[in-house]
């Protein structure tokens, strides 16, 4: 049976690939160039052609003190998650609208179920970030409640001493 064109030549390239490899071989044996055969591990996890220094002690690490878990939250996350901002769009038939957080710009989906209370557009208001099917959601929504305004200062009525009490003081001591 006659060996068809395509086996021909992969045979062909299969011995020029192999005669490459032998003269590779042979280049890097005139050169000097060797390979290092054994590869070690060093503390750190990398590769290294030296092997390590027994003398050297390598702390040990308990199976306990390892932990895999997420970080449980604490009350300031809670409150960091608090964000401002103001009602950009609502629309009262279909119950949706969008606000615009007040640090960063971004606008954040909001639905009627999430908010308390009476809001109006453009109303500043407090809110939490949540999840939603398409991102991420404010809820919690609400007004955000108005600083009270600062207290008048009081007017103190000053009544003037007599100056001449600090000089009389100083020329008496003369």
């Amino acid at each position: 049976m006659a060996d068809s064109f395509g086996k021909k030549e992969r045979e062909k390239k299969r011995r020029k690939r192999k005669q490459e490899k032998a003269e590779r071989k042979k280049q890097k044996k005139l050169e000097g160039v060797k390979t290092s055969e054994f590869m070690y591990v060093d503390a750190d996890g990398n590769l290294t052609e030296t092997p390590p220094d027994p003398t050297v002690k390598r702390e040990e690490i308990k199976l306990e003190d390892i932990a895999i878990s997420t970080p449980k939250k604490t009350e300031e996350d809670e409150l960091s998650n608090i964000r401002t901002g103001f009602l950009k769009f609502f629309n009262r038939e279909k119950h949706f609208g969008f606000i615009t957080e007040e640090s960063t710009g971004i606008d954040y989906f909001v639905h009627g179920a999430d908010m308390t209370g009476e809001i109006h557009e453009n109303d500043n208001v407090i809110f939490e970030l949540g999840s939603s099917p398409k991102g991420p959601a404010a809820i919690k929504v609400s007004l955000r409640p108005k600083a009270p305004p600062p207290p008048p200062e009081p007017k103190e009525e000053v009544t003037e001493a007599p100056e001449s009490s600090s000089t009389e003081t100083a020329e008496k001591k003369e």
